[in-house]
């Protein structure tokens, strides 16, 4: 007897999956629907935004008077020039040539970065156009222009003579260099923005500031002074068309109490100058109110001229990054979402929803790997709404509480350094909540894994404050710490001398090299959560 055909039962709802899209939903659900977690996100952008304004208003500054803004280069840049200048008057193409002597400081100091050359300038006023072609003691030759533009020369070691050329055609002005003055080897070449048809063509000296650094643990003091370089000049030679010699400089006509020469023949050579000018003597970006205790000078002794300079031709860099300052309030709004990181996986092994999560999803790292992805987004767009409001608050009021607003870039938010480190931000406050993600992964215990966490980012902090200067920098590479180098937007210069100083949270890396460190530590962490979990029972 044949037995009767059964048909076997089968569901009317689709078979579940347990696919990445599906973690993805489960872990989202779970995030919205407990309202502790919601109200953590909005503790942490209201003390962002908090720290980052009492930041600002707290710092006040009592000067007399309003200082003076900075001179701005023609893109808008501040900047600093400031130099003794004895120039002529040239029309059109031509060139100048000098043999520049070593150069010497005060007592034998000298900065690496201390200059002395020719150079053709727009006008003799500050922050106008200009390209110049140098000797430096410790950097060699350089080519430089409109203060950010550097372009290196030979190597040479600046304890010999050098011949120095700067010729112009059209807009372009080539810069050159000799050891002999007859076999010369092109530098580079520089275009000045809006270089006029009539520029100022001469000699220069300049040098930067003097600084020194004293830390003692819990203390930094920086001090330092005006610096001088002396240069001299001989063999000058200036070709082209100089115009006539009353041209409207408001520099002083070269005369004989100050030991110099005037010779109005045109073509004709007097004590080692070749030209038909007249030369003047200017002190570029001169301060009125403090000219007279100015060390620099220019002096003209048998076809030598002898310059004396202590100002400085480069950009100007702010002492403090407003920007970075206004979103400093990220380092305290950091502690609760490390806190919802850990408690995003800590809740379930507390109360052993983990064991329903792992049967939904038994692929247990790509569980975790959700887990992150969803707590990276919801945290980078609560850090993104911190961030934006921190800047939009914080960065006004520093600028106003500051001595000299002028000195501080504009900044705006669609400016690319200052949306990169907003977003930079966002990104930072993300990778760190992962990181406690990860932790607390490993860990699974609350207490311990939001300790670990803020011990990790806290105790740096403390330390920089007593650590050598390079010691310091060493810790703010290697540790997780590094991360917030991508809120730095104060630009950075080869050619310019600056400190930077850990207490004033300058990071000796770049921004994205900084917050890469950070995703690193995040990414190891979370890969041995993942190892740990497959190998551990729950």
């Amino acid at each position: 007897m044949t037995a009767p055909t059964v048909t076997p039962y089968r569901s009317p709802l689709p078979p579940a999956r347990d696919g990445f899209p599906q973690l993805l939903h489960s872990e989202w659900t779970k995030a919205r629907s407990v309202r502790r977690w919601s109200v953590t996100l909005l503790a942490a952008v209201v003390i962002t935004v908090f720290v980052s304004l009492l930041s600002a208003l707290s710092g006040s500054f009592d000067v007399n008077g309003s200082p003076p803004p900075p001179p701005k280069s023609p893109d808008g840049t501040p900047v600093t020039d400031s130099f003794p200048f004895v120039h002529q008057q040239l029309t059109g193409d031509g060139s100048i040539t000098a043999r520049v002597s070593p150069l010497t400081g005060r007592e034998g100091h000298i900065a690496p970065w201390a200059k002395a050359g020719v150079i053709i300038k727009a006008s003799t006023d500050a922050g106008s156009p200009y390209a110049a072609v140098m000797l430096t003691p410790g950097h060699g030759v350089r080519l430089q222009s409109d203060f950010t533009h550097d372009t290196p020369g030979s190597s040479a070691s600046g304890t010999e003579p050098r011949w120095l050329r700067l010729s112009r055609s059209g807009s372009v002005l080539t810069a050159s260099e000799s050891a002999d003055g007859k076999k010369w080897t092109e530098v580079g070449r520089a275009t000045p923005a809006g270089l006029p048809k009539t520029v100022q063509a001469g000699l220069f000296a300049a040098t930067p500031e003097l600084v020194t650094v004293q830390r003692h643990f819990g203390s930094t003091s920086v001090g330092g002074g005006p610096s001088e370089v002396t240069a001299s000049f001989d063999r000058i030679t200036v070709d082209g068309d100089r115009g006539t010699a009353d041209d409207g400089d408001r520099g002083a006509v070269v005369d004989g109490d100050r030991g110099a020469v005037v010779d109005g023949d045109r073509g004709a050579v007097v004590d080692g100058y070749q030209g038909t000018g007249t030369w003047r003597q200017d002190r570029v970006g001169a301060d009125p109110t403090r000219a007279a205790g100015s060390p620099d000078r220019s002096a003209q002794t048998a076809g030598t001229w002898t310059l004396t300079g202590s100002g400085e031709i480069g950009p100007l860099t702010p002492d403090v990054d407003l920007t970075q300052r206004s979103l400093s309030g990220a380092q305290i709004g950091l502690v609760p979402l490390a806190a919802l990181g850990v408690l995003f996986i800590t809740t379930e092994y507390r109360r052993g929803l983990i064991r329903t999560t792992l049967t939904a999803g038994p692929r247990r790292g790509r569980m975790l790997a959700a887990k992150a992805f969803v707590l990276a987004g919801i945290v980078f767009l609560t850090g993104l709404l911190a961030a934006v409001l921190s800047f939009l608050l914080a960065e006004p009021a520093l600028r106003d509480n500051r001595p000299n607003p002028g000195a501080y870039p504009e900044a705006a938010l669609t400016d690319g350094p200052v949306l990169r480190a907003v977003l930079g931000t966002a990104l930072l406050l993300a990778a760190v909540a992962v990181l406690a993600l990860a932790v607390g992964a490993l860990l699974r215990n609350t207490a311990a894994a939001v300790t670990l966490i803020v011990v990790v980012f806290v105790l740096p902090m403390v330390l920089l404050a007593g650590l050598p200067v390079g010691t310091a920098h060493w810790v703010m590479k290697v540790t997780p710490l590094a991360g917030f180098a991508v809120q730095q937007t104060t630009p950075r210069y080869d050619f310019v001398s600056t400190v930077c100083l850990p207490v004033d949270s300058c990071y000796p890396q770049g921004p994205w090299a900084g917050l890469a460190v950070l995703c690193a530590y995040a990414a190891v962490a979370l890969g041995l959560a993942m190892w740990r979990l497959r190998r551990r029972d729950v």
